[in-house]
């Protein structure tokens, strides 16, 4: 497989992350007292941000500071926290992780959850909005871009993007001579890297319906035929000298969304293998139910207390928990961050993507974070490594 090959499976925009969900402030050698400051560069998802919520202290404080490459993603993960944090009186435990977990991993959605993504888009259109937003420290311009994607998810351009068309046209570019015996190569992949480097929990059915058609939680029964407007993005080539943007998707193909909610499981049971195998195989979705179920149960918890009757402060009451504060930060604001010298050794830990590591980034990581110790994604699990 050529080079090209691979970075087009990987995608050029990052939806998910290619590691499991870790409580941050239990990762150093020591649980640091009083606030603590982390920075995620590149997370892709707010997966730290529910499991380090989830485990919090009740004399705890943590202000996570997030820096993505794209305002989709940005927008995408605001959706998701905002879902992930309603309070139980909105949304039940159960009906809120098949809702998280569909718009989270499916390329095709069910019609109600189309109609609470909707609801949603709504209600982040109109707190963005707000000039004293505390939580996004972003320019106009990138709020205005972030107003024009929840008003597409809200409202869908007509003709709307087909995603099955999309999903095909990526796994055809991405397979080439090879599709025609795309079962084998989907087998190939699961076999060979990812059960190899630990994941032997996930599926192979379950993968390979997630490489041909990015359905990867299928939670209940129903008919997922409706296109997930947060998985859709833009992409610039050059066509005949001039550049051209076409939406479509433009994400991970390969490595899949169980990486971030599927691999792990407090219930250890769910885990037990013999002789090499999983002996619970019919219970992957559950594990991942369960995972995220009950990082978003306890996340919950923080937002019980939200004014329901208040729309217009509903979402700053969600981003400002008990505790936990969230800031949005511009997409070049890591280049920025050591010209001010009260940035120096401000961050009690770092997460970075790879996809951002170099040398010059580095530097950059060493001079903001206040210890030794920082959380790097390497991307054990990612199947093209």
């Amino acid at each position: 497989m050529s080079a090209g090959r691979i970075s087009e499976g990987v995608g050029c925009i990052a939806w998910w992350g290619f590691s499991p969900a870790r409580d941050l402030s239990s990762m150093g050698p020591v649980r640091p007292e009083g606030e603590l400051n982390v920075l995620l560069v590149g997370s892709g998802d707010p997966r730290h941000i529910l499991k380090t919520a989830a485990g919090l202290q009740n004399d705890g404080s943590l202000h996570v500071w997030v820096i993505e490459s794209s305002m989709e993603v940005v927008a995408r993960q605001l959706l998701l926290l905002y879902l992930a944090l309603m309070p139980q009186e909105t949304m039940g435990d159960n009906e809120k992780t098949e809702v998280f977990l569909e718009v989270f991993g499916n390329s095709e959605i069910r019609s109600q959850t189309e109609e609470t993504l909707r609801c949603a888009a709504s209600q982040l259109s109109l707190s963005i909005l707000r000039p004293a937003h505390k939580k996004l420290d972003c320019s106009f311009r990138e709020r205005d871009e972030l107003a024009r994607i929840f008003k597409g998810w809200i409202h869908p351009q007509s003709p709307s993007v087909l995603m099955s068309k999309a999903w095909d046209y990526r796994v055809r570019e991405h397979l080439g001579t090879r599709y025609n015996c795309k079962s084998g190569c989907f087998d190939w992949d699961l076999s060979m890297k990812l059960h190899e480097k630990g994941c032997g929990v996930i599926n192979k059915q379950q993968y390979a319906r997630w490489r041909e058609q990015g359905l990867a939680f299928e939670v209940r029964e129903g008919a997922y035929q409706i296109t997930n407007p947060t998985l859709l993005s833009s992409r610039v080539f050059s066509q005949r000298g001039n550049k051209v943007a076409f939406k479509g998707y433009w994400g991970d193909i390969v490595s899949s969304p169980y990486l971030a909610f599927g691999i792990e499981t407090e219930d250890k049971s769910l885990l037990k293998t013999q002789n090499g195998l999983h002996v619970k195989v019919k219970h992957t979705l559950l594990i991942r139910a369960c995972a995220i179920n009950r990082i978003l149960t306890s996340a919950s918890i923080f937002a019980s207390n939200n004014d329901k009757n208040n729309t217009s402060e509903c979402f700053s009451d969600l981003m400002h928990l008990k505790g936990i504060s969230v800031t949005f930060l511009p997409m070049d604001a890591l280049h920025k961050l050591p010209e001010k010298q009260k940035h120096s050794h401000f961050f009690g830990a770092i997460y970075f993507s790879a996809r951002f590591l170099s040398p010059i980034f580095t530097s950059i990581l060493f001079f903001l974070v206040n210890n030794p110790y920082f959380l790097q994604a390497r991307c054990k699990y990612c199947n093209l490594t």
